[in-house]
């Protein structure tokens, strides 16, 4: 099953987070973001860009309510332009399945725009 045909699963403290190997597997299948290290912590992160802050505006919203579906919450930066999203999970301070599920269903919500 496909990214984008999963949900994310409660997450708890002493959560596993995702192996090299795991996430070597699934990063095919989100092949426009990058994973950072800030503070310490694995993040996935990716730019979006748009026509104009409305546009960018109005793709943070639907992003925002993916969160919300999922129980799931990225960092969201709004510019002119641009969107930057940042998943990655508070819990267990870097990444888990759920940070590539919700990487693969932002990036079905910007082709579906």
């Amino acid at each position: 099953m496909s990214l984008q045909q999963q949900h994310c699963e409660a997450c708890r403290a002493d959560a596993p987070r995702i192996t090299e190997d795991e996430a070597r597997e699934l990063r095919p299948q989100i092949p426009d973001w990058k994973q950072v290290e800030e503070d310490g912590e694995e993040k996935l992160q990716r730019q979006f860009k748009f026509a104009n802050f409305a546009e960018a505006l109005a793709f943070t919203n639907q992003v925002g309510d993916l969160a919300e579906d999922e129980g799931h919450h990225p960092a969201l930066l709004t510019e002119y332009g641009k969107v930057t999203v940042t998943w990655w999970t508070h819990k267990i301070g870097g990444l888990h399945r759920n940070d590539f599920i919700c990487a693969a269903k932002t990036d079905a919500l910007f082709e579906g725009r």
